[in-house]
């Protein structure tokens, strides 16, 4: 298969719609392996997805190259008790449910010590479609402007790949990270009024941004049964959203936070696997999503470098999962993952800037296998489901007051087909 062609999938795939919520905007896992075994994967070396879990495990993968994709749905729905102080309570749901997010590694060992190779994935991102209430609301959506309410969030990332073995069992890896992203928000004009510029604030269409960060890694086989690791993320920085300048603070600013993760996995037996990870995403870091939603009331308007943001917490994240060969040509694998929520509701309008993106995803179970074939190359499908969970808070009066509640749960499935060279 020509590399054009993989990444002319890869690019119509993710603009297709790359909406993971699982993880705040972060996937639960990178590579349908990882993704059968709950995410944990820094400590393993299964196959070419280094350049989004650990760059120095590829010094370990040798020669082959993934492709997958998954088929991700995500359930949201948001309500208000009181919507305009009407004493009626309304709810809507995202009709946006379905959306293929695609995945690319490739790996060479260019000789026993170096490693050269690529990962291309969606990180992630934020999607939701509401209708206009209609009834006695008639064109009016849950924040108070016309028509549908949404935004549509998708990340793609390149990640070149070297790592080499500083010794037979231990390794170091670098990923330089190329990002792209494309935002649109549509909905939103009854937030004109704390906006910095209303007039890039909504209903702009789409707008992109390209952006730059790196990822390092080490990987070591401590003993014939037991391998740690761990990885760095630095903040990937984008170019502004201009069109989104009066929304997203720091004049339309929107990264990709900080994050790093540690792992272990030991062969208990020659059959079965058990890896864990854990997980720190610095969501606070990144101001148009870690501001608080509140500074609107202190001068913060939609947009300033102290403009209100969705509140967002950092998060940490646990990783298990176990991996058993119940044959030569046959590896079952299941995995449990559990997040702190970004999103607590606490603060003045968190929960209602959040019906936009309802990120509120705590815990996770996986299932998946991979079959050898007689080629020797492999077809691996993995299964997820996000446990519904939700969030309340009190709309502020300026908005019409009630109380928000968001709420999501999801499921995925996705088949990756590898070759080995």
């Amino acid at each position: 298969m020509k590399f054009t062609r993989v990444f002319a999938f890869m690019a119509l795939a993710g603009l297709a719609g790359s909406a993971y919520a699982t993880n705040g905007y972060f996937s639960h896992g990178y590579g349908m392996k990882a993704k059968g075994m709950g995410g944990a994967a820094t400590a393993t070396s299964d196959d070419a997805f280094g350049g989004a879990n650990n760059p120095a495990s590829m010094a370990f993968v040798g020669n082959r190259l993934d492709l997958g994709v998954d088929l991700f749905s995500p359930r949201r729905e948001a309500s208000n008790s009181n919507f305009g102080g009407s004493g009626m309570a309304v709810n809507s749901e995202s009709d946006s449910n379905y959306f293929l997010i695609p995945e690319f590694g490739y790996n060479h060992m260019v000789n026993n010590d170096l490693a050269l190779g690529v990962t291309v994935y969606g990180n992630g991102g934020m999607n939701t479609n509401y209708k206009a209430l209609g009834g006695g609301f008639g064109n009016t959506n849950l924040l108070g402007g016309q028509g549908k309410l949404g935004v549509d969030l998708m990340q793609l990332i390149v990640a070149p790949t070297a790592a080499y073995k500083i010794a037979p069992n231990h390794s170091i890896g670098i990923s330089p990270l190329i990002g792209y992203q494309r935002f649109k928000a549509y909905g939103l004009d009854g937030f004109g009024g704390i906006s910095s510029s209303s007039t890039n604030l909504t209903n702009n269409g789409y707008d992109d941004s390209f952006g730059y960060g790196v990822r390092i890694g080490y990987m070591g086989k401590i003993t014939p049964t037991v391998s740690i690791g761990a990885a760095y993320a630095s903040k990937m920085n984008f170019q502004e959203f201009d069109k989104y300048k009066g929304l997203f603070a720091e004049q339309g600013d929107f990264d990709i936070p900080e994050n790093y993760n540690v792992g272990v996995a030991w062969d208990v037996t020659p059959a079965v696997k058990l890896a864990v990870d854990y997980q720190r995403i610095n969501f606070g870091k990144v101001a148009s999503v870690g501001n608080a939603s509140s500074n609107y009331t202190t001068g913060g308007l939609l947009g300033m470098d102290n403009g209100a943001g969705f509140g967002w917490s950092n998060v940490d994240i646990w990783k298990l999962g176990t991996e058993y060969k119940y044959s030569q040509n046959l590896t079952l694998r299941a995995g449990y993952s559990h997040s702190d929520n970004p999103i607590s509701g606490s603060d003045t309008a968190e929960a209602t800037f959040n019906i936009l993106a309802p990120a509120v995803i705590k815990d996770h179970v996986t299932l998946g296998f991979t079959y050898a074939l007689a080629s020797g190359n492999e077809l691996t499908m993995a299964y997820m489901h996000g446990f519904k969970n939700d969030v309340s808070g009190a709309r502020p009066a300026g908005f019409g007051g009630g109380t928000d509640k968001i709420q999501m749960y999801q499921n995925s499935l996705g088949i990756a087909y590898s070759w080995k060279m």
